[in-house]
């Protein structure tokens, strides 16, 4: 009897060190904060059917979490957690990168696209980080009524 009762409490010892543990792992990936758009793009970023993809990289570059919100509206509060998590290690310095856009692909920045980042190094339970999207691949507007000379047209 004595043994069975050693045996129950290293039993219960051991599923106490699991759970705690397991309660730490939780919250090892939470970030949250605001995305802004400067005035003279905010229409283009509010257009119908644009996403806006947030995404975590780790210092190699490499996505380790994304977020898309459809038809966002700005400034846009964000808040990201562990669904959001593509890999496991999550450990070090991020960068958080914010992709505006209506055609839907990542990494592909195409013309009129809206795109920018959060100003140095994020970590995994950061709040209230501030990411401006303040860069665009916009339309290039060619001068009109200038004959003749390339280089001129080119200048304006």
């Amino acid at each position: 009897m004595k043994k069975f009762f050693v045996l129950l409490a290293l039993c219960s010892v051991g599923a106490y060190y699991f759970c705690a543990s397991r309660h730490v792992e939780e919250g090892r990936f939470s970030i949250s904060g605001t995305v802004t758009v400067p005035e003279r793009l905010i229409s283009m970023a509010q257009a119908d059917n644009n996403s806006c993809a947030i995404v975590v990289k780790n210092e190699a570059d490499v996505p380790v979490a994304i977020k898309r919100i459809v038809n966002p509206k700005f400034p846009l509060e964000f808040s990201m957690g562990e669904e959001d998590l593509l890999a496991e290690d999550v450990n070090g310095d991020l960068k958080l990168e914010v992709q505006i856009n209506s055609h839907g692909r990542l990494g592909v920045l195409k013309q009129g696209d809206i795109f920018g980042a959060a100003e140095g190094a994020v970590h995994p339970t950061d709040k209230e980080v501030l990411v401006k999207a303040d860069k665009t691949l916009g339309t290039v507007q060619l001068a009109r009524n200038v004959k003749g000379n390339f280089f001129r047209t080119a200048a304006r």
